[in-house]
């Protein structure tokens, strides 16, 4: 993340951040958050959430939520890369398949480019793994 990005110092202080995966259902208003800077206007009451139980809020809309604990940050000039552990991860039952796996025919995570600023959906299938003998 950029130094100058509002939510750095926080993650920061707190040692702690979730990432919440988005699909097409809220695309629109997390894509309003990533135009908006948090140094000019407060967005933690952009969506409804919950603290998970590790102490990062997690995005009530997101089906897929994804605890973290900051093990170290990798600082080049402008940029934090925060390294982080996972501690927990929340998924919605109606996103699981029979064995409690996420069904990517049933969620279809959003992918954002960033050169071109787009978005793509995933879950269409291209094939298998190789099994090896």
């Amino acid at each position: 993340l950029v130094h100058a990005h509002y939510i750095n110092q926080g993650i920061i202080d707190n040692k702690k951040l979730s990432v919440n995966i988005v699909d097409e259902s809220w695309l629109k208003e997390a894509d309003r958050m990533g135009v908006i800077s948090g140094n000019k206007e407060d967005k933690s009451e952009a969506f409804a959430f919950t603290i998970g139980e590790n102490g990062a809020p997690l995005i009530d809309d997101a089906k897929i939520s994804i605890e973290c604990e900051v093990d170290g940050n990798y600082e080049l000039e402008n940029f934090d890369n925060f390294v982080c552990k996972i501690v927990a991860t929340y998924a919605e039952e109606s996103i699981l398949n029979e064995a409690g796996k996420i069904d990517y025919h049933t969620f279809k995570p959003v992918l954002f480019e960033f050169p071109t600023y787009e978005y793509f959906v995933t879950g269409e299938k291209v094939g298998d793994c190789a099994k090896m003998n």
